[in-house]
């Protein structure tokens, strides 16, 4: 499933990339309606999260534009949550509406709702069974052979976040900046630690997680 991020805030579409990639989800960004519009026409995606106020062009006018040719669901960003905002917003046509500031979590939620309510659903699995490696991401629970292993909050998310984005090349800046998060103030030898430590508890699945040298790290598909 592909997002479409689309707020002239850096730091806002890299938050929401952030938890979007944590449920499974691939995203693209756009600064500004312009910009969102044009991708729009050239590509398609499964569900667009749109800031209102935005240079070039808003994000109620990029809707308008938007739905000449697509009927791609989409979540309006806004600072502000007056009911005519909200009102002009469902008659163009959007899914749902969530104000500034917001919990990234809560919007997750919406979007997979949205996603549900209009068909689309979430192709990402809720559990993936690699031989006698199973990891349940709803219930976080990762089992060897039938063994359930006991995992630190932050091995749970490494893993998941390796084995949902598995057979995909990894780099240290990426893993870090996705697990521990942008104020994260430690350095590689704690991401290669927590490495150590899952493929000791992966016993003869450890292979699944490859070195590449120079880069980071890759878990492997088969």
């Amino acid at each position: 499933m592909k997002l479409l991020i689309v707020d002239d805030e850096k730091r806002i579409r890299a938050l929401i990339a952030k938890y979007a990639a944590f449920e499974g989800y691939e995203t693209d960004e756009a600064e500004d309606g312009m910009q969102a519009v044009a991708m729009c026409r050239e590509r398609r995606y499964d569900l667009i999260i749109m800031d209102v106020m935005m240079p070039e062009l808003d994000g109620f006018s990029a809707v308008r534009e938007i739905r000449k040719h697509s009927d791609t669901p989409v979540i309006m960003l806004s600072a502000r949550g007056e009911e005519y905002d909200r009102i002009h917003g469902f008659e163009l046509g959007i899914d749902d509406y969530v104000v500034k500031p917001f919990s990234p979590k809560e919007l997750m939620m919406r979007v997979g709702a949205v996603l549900k309510r209009s068909g689309s659903g979430k192709e990402t699995e809720d559990t993936v069974a690699i031989d006698g490696l199973t990891v349940n991401f709803t219930a976080r629970r990762v089992t060897v052979d039938g063994q359930e292993l006991d995992l630190s909050p932050k091995e749970y998310d490494l893993l998941f976040y390796m084995v949902r984005n598995r057979g995909i090349a990894l780099s240290r800046e990426k893993l870090i900046s996705d697990v521990w998060g942008y104020d994260f103030f430690g350095d590689d030898r704690t991401l290669d630690t927590h490495i150590k430590l899952l493929r000791r508890q992966l016993g003869r699945y450890a292979d699944r997680i490859t070195t590449l040298r120079g880069v980071g790290y890759r878990f492997e598909k088969e």
